[in-house]
């Protein structure tokens, strides 16, 4: 009975809810025969040579049409997947199912909000916070410097693979400072937690172009930072 409850919604933002996260801006498309949601590739608001020289057209070709497409394209086929066993009522396939929908549901995730993390500095990227974001920053964190020092030790310092990110803590109302696995989205390290910034600290983010030396790769992306973006995700977050 509970698992035809949950098939009649067939809303599988069914793997975002899974994740906590509302389905807004991820490129929702929806397969009319049966319903089902799916999501597609985000187009970027920019060239992919527009970030140079931080971040190489090369790379941001790759990241975006190879590694993000995959995450959507496997996030799609899982959520099928997963439509198909609860309507057959099973269980085991649907638990199963899980750590695939997290991983590619989290890179989905992940990637659709690095992009808007990111501008030309033409555009802006680079220029620091104003306003209330630039405040909370500074009461923070001591300065936009020091919050700046902190993210690249703790992204330098990650084992592996994952994301460093600041986010707002909506229950307590301040910033933090994070760090995720994999492609574990900020949520799972808090329900109350919205990303303002996240970078992303896999190889395939930088590798062509800074080969294993990722502190160097974390200094430079700063310069490319969409903080009018942040603001504006915290304006509305924090109101």
């Amino acid at each position: 009975m509970a698992m035809r409850a949950i098939a009649s919604r067939k809303t599988l933002g069914g793997g975002l809810s899974l994740l906590g996260l509302r389905a807004s801006g991820l490129g929702l498309a929806q397969l009319q025969c049966r319903g089902l949601q799916t999501f597609t590739l985000p187009d970027l608001p920019y060239d992919y040579g527009a970030l140079e020289p931080a971040i190489s057209a090369e790379i941001m070709k790759l990241h975006h049409q190879k590694h993000h497409q995959t995450y959507v394209t496997n996030y799609n086929k899982a959520l099928e997947q997963l439509d198909d066993a609860i309507n057959k009522g099973d269980a085991p396939a649907v638990v199963k199912l899980q750590s695939t929908l997290k991983f590619n549901g989290g890179g989905h995730i992940n990637h659709s909000v690095f992009w808007k993390n990111l501008a030309p500095s033409r555009e802006g990227g680079g220029e620091p916070p104003h306003g209330s974001l630039g405040w909370a920053i500074d009461t923070h964190f001591g300065s936009w410097e020091a919050l700046i020092k902190k993210m690249n030790t703790e992204g330098a310092a990650l084992q592996g693979s994952g994301w460093v990110w600041l986010g707002l803590d909506k229950e307590f109302k301040r910033l933090v400072v994070e760090t995720t696995a994999n492609q574990d989205p900020l949520v799972t390290k808090g329900a109350c937690l919205v990303p303002l910034i996240g970078i992303d600290v896999w190889e395939h983010a930088y590798y062509l172009q800074y080969k294993n030396v990722r502190p160097d790769y974390l200094k430079n992306i700063w310069s490319v930072i969409n903080w009018k973006y942040a603001s504006e995700v915290y304006q509305k977050e924090s109101a």
